[in-house]
């Protein structure tokens, strides 16, 4: 009998590099999710920090107070930046994050296929070994029955 081949093998590694390539691509944006949370976290450290060290300065002048507010301001402009950012990237992080459903639902599909064309290969293994083992059973019990 010969070697179990699956026709559609082509095929099955083109789905696992779609496959590899959705999860790749659900990764980048999972970075890049996590690189706006870190620059907010960043930007709440840094008003943080400048509105103490304000708070600190002896003797506080207007001027400060001035700055200081119109440093909030841009705090929150920016802040507000990253949220639309942030709400983007999610957005496109869910739509990735369905490719790879789909693309790993089409991998297993074809996974599916060649498991079941192996079953069906190995049953025809199987039947094909269990007739030559009857014949050459059959051939020697005649052997042993002919006289010599």
């Amino acid at each position: 009998m010969k070697s179990f081949r699956f026709p559609l093998e082509k095929a099955l590694d083109w789905r696992h590099t779609q496959l590899q390539l959705a999860e790749a691509r659900v990764q980048q944006q999972l970075s890049a999710v996590a690189a706006i949370d870190q620059a907010r976290t960043e930007l709440d450290a840094m008003g943080h920090r400048t509105e103490l060290e304000v708070r600190q300065f002896q003797p506080l002048a207007g001027g400060d107070l001035g700055a200081l507010g119109s440093f909030r301001l841009a705090i929150r402009v920016r802040g507000r930046q990253l949220a639309a950012q942030r709400l983007e990237c999610q957005k496109e992080l869910a739509a990735r994050q369905a490719a790879t459903v789909e693309a790993r639902r089409r991998c297993r599909l074809l996974e599916k296929l060649k498991d079941k064309h192996h079953a069906e290969w190995q049953s025809a293994a199987d039947r094909e070994l269990d007739e030559l083992a009857a014949d050459s059973y059959l051939a020697q019990w005649a052997r042993r029955r002919l006289p010599l």
